[in-house]
């Protein structure tokens, strides 16, 4: 029996239950269920006081007075994600891996934002005040005028912020503050739920920025209840893969923003480093390009990326061939597969294929499906495309290649880094400033490539 005012809280979905149980009736995982007391209702730090019933006043759609002006950090990638800098009163979740760099990048904006004539705050509840002050040193941050502090406790985060008056204030993590409402320990689903909506609450009221760094589970999620990613204002993720030192900013949600935009940023020893030209960096400076190769022209958000697809098709030897993809949809790649062999003749029963994305970049968007048919098509036929050239378009199980959006954009690009020859949907040749081969059926773009028909 569950004591007064006990309650038993799934740990994976945040789910409250009167009595325990072995699985979650709202989520379905196991043992994941852990009493804790409720000893005040969540979401406030003292009981409510009874006020007087007033009626609800409504206001007219069109405002009267002028939008306070977004906080621009001086990290163009972070204030490129965030919509053109941070809005004053908004809350931010920022999560990534550990070991990713999300301490560094909040830091450095604190850093810039200083600098600018902000007033910035930072409070750590994993590191000493010392710690940050030596990565403040290696970063070249020691002179700014960043505010430090170094606790867990909500109630005494609450009351310094409420004393002086910030701009900008970061928490590092959202996962090791700790009420004293509540019995449970730092991280638990109720701890992290009450933490957030007192903070973005403080936000709110004091208009100020409130940045929450958060750490993510095994699968990539915010650790903690989903609840607190409606709380905020936006949610970013902070990607890298390992043994690369390129990470992605990436917005999964933003109120005051595009969620399709990335900033890239280049780890190195004094900080991460802003990266203007990502297509430079993914394409590296091979010189002839080799069979199994393509490069995409893609778009992320209002930036043309270009990026290098590498395919092989080897010969299998087991009964059951193998397909291992990295930075692409490995359902896509199965969809590309079987049309390359129903419609354009090309068997790849036999073999083993393996696609990746060059650079640790992830690929989500459908114009990709072109170039990684021309890089797998370039592999089994053992016919390298031009150095030069650039691909991207749909494909449509019936074999068609689509024409995609923003083509003059990817061309452009394309122009400026030097290339001069592009492969892509039919129709696009008047925004190309380079010699365009326009395809509308895929078994096309398989035989320009086998038989090196480029002019």
């Amino acid at each position: 029996m569950a004591r007064d005012g006990a309650a038993y809280i799934c740990q994976a979905c945040g789910a409250v239950h009167t009595k325990w149980a072995g699985q979650c009736g709202s989520c379905g995982a196991w043992n994941t269920l852990v009493e804790e007391l409720q000893s005040r209702p969540p979401g406030a730090l003292a009981p409510s006081k009874p006020t007087k019933q007033r009626g609800l006043s409504f206001l007219s759609l069109e405002s009267e007075g002028v939008s306070p002006p977004r906080i621009a950090t001086g990290v163009e990638e972070f204030d490129r994600v965030c919509g053109g800098g941070v809005v004053p009163g908004s809350a931010i979740l920022v999560g990534g891996d550990p070991g990713v760099g999300k301490s560094t990048l909040m830091l450095q904006v604190c850093g810039e934002a200083a600098a600018r004539g902000a007033s910035c705050a930072y409070v750590s509840g994993e590191e000493a005040v010392e710690q940050i002050r030596a990565r403040a040193g290696r970063m070249g941050l020691s002179h700014t005028p960043v505010s430090l502090a170094a606790e867990t406790a909500l109630r005494d985060i609450v009351d310094g912020l409420k004393r002086e008056k910030f701009d900008l204030v970061v928490i590092d993590s959202i996962q090791t503050l700790w009420s004293d409402m509540h019995e449970a320990g730092p991280g638990s689903v109720t701890q992290v739920r009450t933490c957030a909506a007192e903070l973005v609450r403080l936000a709110k009221k004091q208009n100020m920025a409130v940045i929450l760094v958060g750490h993510v589970t095994k699968d990539g999620q915010i650790a903690g209840p989903r609840v607190v990613e409606h709380m905020v204002d936006a949610v970013l993720s902070f990607e890298g893969e390992r043994g690369y030192p390129f990470r992605i900013l990436r917005a999964a949600k933003n109120r005051f923003g595009a969620t399709d935009e990335i900033g890239v940023f280049e780890m190195g020893e004094a900080g991460l480093r802003e990266v203007r030209n990502p297509s430079a960096l993914f394409l590296g400076d091979s010189g002839q390009r080799a069979a199994g190769a393509a490069v995409f022209a893609g778009m992320e958000g209002s930036r043309p990326v270009l990026v290098e697809f590498q395919a092989l098709a080897a010969p299998s030897a087991y009964g059951t061939p193998r397909r291992a993809v990295v930075g692409w949809d490995s359902g896509r790649l199965a969809m590309v597969l079987a049309v390359l062999e129903a419609r354009c003749g090309l068997s790849f029963a036999d073999r083993d294929v393996y696609l990746n994305v060059a650079g640790g970049m992830r690929i989500n968007e459908p114009a990709a499906d072109l170039a990684a048919a021309a890089a797998l098509a370039s592999s089994a036929l053992d016919c390298a495309l031009p150095q030069d050239c650039v691909v991207f378009g749909e494909i449509s199980l019936s074999g068609e290649v689509r024409s995609v959006s923003r083509m003059e954009s990817r061309l452009k690009e394309a122009a400026k880094l030097g290339f001069g020859h592009a492969l892509g949907p039919a129709g696009a040749q008047e925004a190309s400033p380079f010699p365009f081969t326009g395809v509308s059926r895929l078994v096309d773009a398989v035989t320009r490539i086998g038989e090196d028909r480029w002019s």
